[in-house]
């Protein structure tokens, strides 16, 4: 009982955003990605950009976040949709993650700012065939609706490792956050697999805001650091990353971020630890 306990007041923190996903629909059951490693014959995989996005879910009738709930976009945006589950990216464009976000969580939607959004769809989930044939499915159902902001991402194919390298050089210097690879003859598969790969030049994570560091110099009277805990419970600093404006007004205490780093040190500690967004909704567990 004691341990429960002491389970229950760690954890607690942790499963609360998990259990948000309870006022909603149950989480939709997707495709999940793995790491990118070298060594693999890139010549089985069609390769796309990683959108930074907001991640949506068609069920033919309605939009759905990865946490499942229920996206109030406008009528006419997702009018003449085909009916058919589309899993894909609610994207405005590079380096916009934030007013997409911002977009999809707004109680009331806004016409002027989805007339900015795309969804650009990656996948169809319930087609049983191989990825290469659902691209062209994709391609020949999307073009038939004709529905300008609703297009598939490019899937493209490399020769090599070397080519692979230098799209995603090409991708980042252009302020794209990476690639994604997805094996041509896989089918949609629930939960995480080596047939769906994310390849980017920096690892990404989430942790929990815990406390505040005052700012020195320029930054005095804003936040010099913010102090986060994983879920393993080690706790460590995040100093860079920010604009002046979120120096100003910092992610709150008990708040969820993304941040992006390079490799940890021996003690398990993410290096160069860089802060990239809130998280407003953290993903629920991994389907089974």
């Amino acid at each position: 009982m004691r341990l429960t306990c002491f389970l229950l007041l760690v954890l607690l923190p942790w499963l609360a955003p998990v259990a948000a996903f309870a006022e909603g629909a149950a989480p939709p059951r997707l495709m999940l990605a793995t790491g990118y490693h070298a060594g693999l014959d890139v010549g089985d995989y069609f390769v796309s950009e990683k959108l930074d996005g907001v991640r949506g879910r068609w069920d033919g009738r309605a939009l759905w976040t990865r946490g499942g709930q229920r996206i109030d976009a406008p009528a006419w945006f997702t009018a003449g949709w085909p009916p058919v589950a589309m899993d894909g990216e609610l994207w405005i464009g590079r380096g916009h993650f934030e007013e997409a976000s911002g977009i999809v969580r707004a109680q009331r939607a806004v016409d002027r700012d989805w007339r900015r959004m795309r969804f650009m769809v990656f996948d169809l989930p319930d087609d049983p065939g191989r990825f290469e044939s659902r691209v062209r499915h994709m391609r020949t159902l999307l073009d038939k609706a004709d529905i300008a902001w609703l297009r598939p991402v490019e899937q493209f194919r490399v020769r090599d490792a070397d080519a692979l390298d230098a799209r995603l050089a090409a991708v980042v210097a252009g302020g794209g956050e990476g690639l994604m690879l997805h094996r041509r003859d896989a089918r949609y598969r629930i939960g995480r697999s080596n047939d769906l790969l994310k390849y980017k030049p920096y690892s990404d994570a989430e942790a929990r805001v815990v406390a505040h560091t005052p700012g020195k110099g320029k930054y005095r009277g804003m936040l010099g650091a913010l102090v986060v805990e994983r879920a393993d419970g080690l706790r460590f600093r995040i100093g860079s990353g920010f604009s002046d404006a979120q120096r100003a007004a910092p992610p709150p205490v008990g708040s969820f971020v993304t941040y992006r780093y390079n490799g940890v040190s021996a003690r398990g500690v993410p290096r160069f630890a860089r802060f990239l967004h809130v998280r407003h909704e953290m993903p629920p567990p991994d389907p089974r």
